[in-house]
């Protein structure tokens, strides 16, 4: 009789736990359908993520083109030169005259770097040259036929180069007014006003001619700067 009794206790246990796995598969599907339902939040990080990688590009882009402006060699002269001539700032009577000469030289130089081109011949050797009102002058060219070279009237000066020229020499003479053996050579104890114009000026100089050269960027690979695969 007790084991009789007792059958009814065990599948009465059973019955509960099959009840209690059945409820939490319920609750489980319900709460998946639900969370199907809900609808998908905007993905705005990776659309800002996508519009911030298209400024850098830009800004890299335009850090390039600008880059052009100034020859490689004049800015690495201009650094290397100016802590000697002007005596890290503290010019006299001797050493002024010749930053002022040494400052006109690089500014030349910028100048004449926006007119030098490169040219890529048949064999594929570059060749640089000097840019001329009827095409360009080759430099180191050994045949003077010029028979594996490309048209060079297509190379002549225009307009533009000297635009670049002069944004060129600008953009140098903001540079060098804003290094302090500039300023503490020709300048030692600026008044309030001059020191302004020295804040001031040259930011708003190289600002500009800066974005009127990425408006108009050139087309040239002078000596030093490197060259298209089209070129």
């Amino acid at each position: 009789m007790s084991s009789v009794r007792s059958r009814p206790t065990v599948s009465k246990k059973l019955l509960q736990k099959d009840a209690g796995t059945l409820e939490n598969r319920t609750t489980a599907s319900t709460s998946e359908t639900v969370a199907n339902n809900q609808p998908e939040t905007p993905k705005t990080p990776s659309r800002r993520s996508s519009l911030s990688q298209r400024a850098i590009s830009q800004t890299l882009t335009s850090t390039a083109n600008l880059a052009n402006l100034l020859p490689t060699g004049t800015l690495l002269a201009f650094q290397l030169l100016l802590p000697i001539f002007t005596n890290n700032g503290a010019c006299d009577s001797a050493t002024r005259p010749m930053t002022m000469v040494l400052l006109l030289l690089l500014a030349l130089s910028c100048f004449l770097a926006s007119f030098t081109d490169s040219v890529k011949a048949s064999d594929g050797q570059v060749y640089y040259g000097f840019a001329t009102f009827k095409g360009m002058y080759l430099f180191d060219y050994p045949d003077p036929v010029g028979s594996d070279l490309p048209d060079l009237s297509k190379y002549r000066i225009r307009l533009i180069d000297g635009v670049h020229a002069v944004l060129s020499v600008l953009v140098f003479g903001a540079v060098a007014f804003r290094d302090k053996n500039v300023v503490s050579c020709f300048y030692p104890l600026p008044a309030k006003e001059t020191q302004e114009v020295l804040d001031i000026v040259p930011v708003g100089i190289g600002l500009i001619c800066s974005l009127l050269f990425v408006v108009f960027p050139t087309r040239r690979h002078g000596i030093g700067y490197p060259v298209t695969p089209g070129k």
